[in-house]
């Protein structure tokens, strides 16, 4: 079942959630995986060299034809070069790690990619949405980025009145707790920064930290059970 939503629609995906570009574990496997199976797979170019990112675009070329992204650190010192090879290969969406100088912003939309930056505060939502951004990752400082200390919870609310483009919430959704809170606070969509399938962490430990979510969401409900009418 496909669930249509700004997003899905701006991008061509069929669900909306976003495996986030994770440094050293979202490589082409990932990726591919991920978009292959109707989510919007992105790549962790941060943690790789120029030639090592071209040989990972090739990858998720070769193992999939859905949309994929790139995510790449604004602040690099190569980031104009890895825009370059974004814009030959055709990647389709270009995520950042902070918010990206204008004129890259105004690069890839001209070569016809969506850009969709991270963002800490609802000012850069803002900005970054005057500046031609398609959507905005409003990240926590519980999602392990460089976008500052503020908590999902309270950021994406001031976000969602800034700006009217796609909000993807990232940080802080544990469980099914976590996605019933982002789903009540009406986020457009949402990121999720944790994958056990294809993922290169060991099996073991996602085992455990799926268990543990598991039996925190069951400990919740069982505690606070849902009021039926009689």
């Amino acid at each position: 079942m496909r669930l249509r939503t700004p997003l899905t629609d701006l991008v061509g995906i069929e669900h909306p959630v976003v495996q986030t570009g994770m440094g050293w574990v979202a490589g082409a496997r990932l990726v591919s995986a991920t978009a292959n199976a109707g989510g919007l797979g992105i790549l962790a170019s941060a943690t790789m060299t120029l030639d090592e990112l071209a040989t990972a675009i090739g990858k998720v070329k070769a193992a999939t034809d859905k949309p994929f992204g790139v995510n790449i650190r604004a602040d690099a010192g190569d980031a104009e070069d890895r825009v370059d090879l974004m814009i030959r290969e055709g990647v389709k969406v270009a995520s950042f790690a902070l918010a990206p100088k204008q004129e890259l912003i105004s690069k890839l939309k001209e070569a016809g990619a969506v850009v969709i930056p991270s963002v800490g505060l609802a000012k850069h939502a803002r900005k970054v949405a005057s500046w031609g951004a398609d959507a905005v990752i409003v990240q926590g400082g519980e999602g392990g980025g460089h976008t500052g200390p503020i908590a999902t919870t309270l950021l994406l609310p001031s976000v969602l009145d800034a700006v009217s483009i796609p909000v993807i919430a990232a940080g802080g959704i544990v469980g099914l707790l976590g996605v019933c809170v982002k789903l009540y606070e009406a986020a457009t969509d949402r990121s999720i920064p944790r994958f056990s399938n294809h993922n290169p962490l060991h099996n073991d430990l996602v085992s455990i930290i799926m268990f543990a979510l598991l039996a925190f969401s069951l400990y919740y409900f069982a505690r606070k059970p849902l009021k039926t009418e009689e």
